[in-house]
């Protein structure tokens, strides 16, 4: 059992350095200004939120061993100064190149770093609200957009997106850096917690069960409409839906608060009615969201759908490291969790690359694309299903 000294101080730390962390999600209302200013196409601009989310869980391998050795405070704190310093040199973009490396490499590893330390700290502070703690502080990663959008577009319309970028930076990276020196590790004592399956498996152990095979990609396919929607939700709802920047602004605030609302909402259901039921919940009114945006017609409804969506992307970020820890223990969450992120990671490429690809194919039109996205939710749900009667079993199986 986790140590309980000064643990709701440290959560609140936690959040507050995710809602920091959390102006990637505002990317959208950065692209479009990106784009006019520099000429460059949805799919150029919109590769640079790709690389990095794709960042945040190479960052977390890299460094979750040390944290689980060390503590999170160092890691978290350079993770800051990362982040904030890869925003503000993206204010001094000139070109594609530039612009994924300060963006894409350098604020994606810092996103990774600190995010990695807070997630897993958490878990461990919280073993007995596990689904609790974890949406809590996933949801300060959400939650960051609903702050940051709006202050983003009153930035960018007074001072341009360049000067927005360093504004930005600057008031996070010194948000980020003196939160993470609240922030500890406690001691997990035991070799196994109640609801773990297979014990305190180390990431190397835990790669080999075909349980973690099967849950990581049951995660791909559980981000992957998230992302795609996160990634466009402002062009999305200008072009495909045509209402407008002054509605796809405010959307883009409604789908954070709902990234959020999921996180805690999920994440607190998943305690109660266990985390396997609730993951297919989650795809089941992930895929209604996408059915309501094929269903354009709809007007304003098809707005819902895009907070559907969000509210169980959420979800999932909130759920699984709660699900990491219970099948593969505390101690080493840290790196485990790291190693589960990749399915993220991967999410974030194929994602909102994917929606790119098949909208410019199609002039604009984002049905296809949603419609794939509603077959991977089918299929996430069936994957899940087979797990959750099998979960024993798979844990032990190579």
């Amino acid at each position: 059992m986790a140590q309980t000294k000064n643990r709701w101080l440290i959560l609140v730390a936690c959040v507050l350095i995710n809602l920091g962390l959390g102006a990637g999600y505002a990317w959208s209302v950065f692209q479009g200004p990106l784009m006019e200013q520099f000429g460059w196409t949805t799919a150029q601009a919109s590769l640079a939120f790709s690389i990095s989310f794709a960042m945040v869980p190479i960052a977390m391998i890299i460094f979750g061993p040390r944290q689980d050795k060390e503590g999170p405070r160092k890691i978290t704190f350079a993770g800051g100064l990362m982040f904030g310093i890869g925003m503000i040199l993206t204010g001094f973009t000139k070109n594609l190149i530039m612009l994924y490396i300060t963006y894409g490499l350098i604020l994606g590893f810092g996103i990774g770093m600190a995010y990695g330390c807070t997630t897993a700290t958490t878990v461990k502070w919280f073993p007995d609200k596990k689904g609790l703690a974890g949406g809590l502080t996933a949801a300060g990663f959400g939650s960051g957009a609903v702050l940051l959008a709006p202050l983003a577009v009153a930035l960018i319309d007074k001072f341009g997106v360049l000067m927005a970028f360093r504004f930005m930076g600057a008031g996070l990276l010194a948000l980020i850096c003196l939160c993470s020196l609240v922030i500890s590790a406690p001691e997990i004592v035991g070799g196994t917690e109640e609801g773990d399956l297979t014990g305190q498996m180390k990431p190397k152990e835990m790669m080999k069960t075909t349980a973690f095979k099967l849950l990581w990609v049951i995660y791909i396919f559980g981000c992957l409409g998230g992302l795609m929607i996160i990634g466009h939700a402002a062009n999305i709802v200008d072009k495909y839906l045509g209402y407008g920047r002054e509605v796809a602004t405010l959307t883009v605030s409604l789908l954070a608060l709902a990234n959020t609302g999921g996180r805690i909402v999920w994440g607190s259901v998943s305690d109660k009615v266990g985390r396997y039921k609730t993951v297919m919940a989650m795809f089941i009114v992930s895929g209604i969201g996408l059915l309501l945006l094929i269903m354009k017609s709809l007007g304003m409804v098809s707005i819902g759908g895009i907070l559907l969506i969000a509210l169980c992307f959420g979800g999932f970020l909130g759920i699984y490291p709660g699900i990491t820890a219970e099948n593969f223990g505390s101690k080493f969450n840290g790196s485990n969790y790291g190693v589960m992120f990749t399915a993220y990671g991967l999410a974030a490429i194929f994602g909102p690359r994917m929606a790119a690809v098949l909208t410019e194919a199609r002039g604009g039109d984002y049905s296809l694309a949603f419609t794939v996205s509603i077959i991977l939710s089918v299929v996430g749900v069936v994957l899940m299903f087979f797990y959750m009667k099998n979960a024993k079993k798979l844990a032990a199986a190579k």
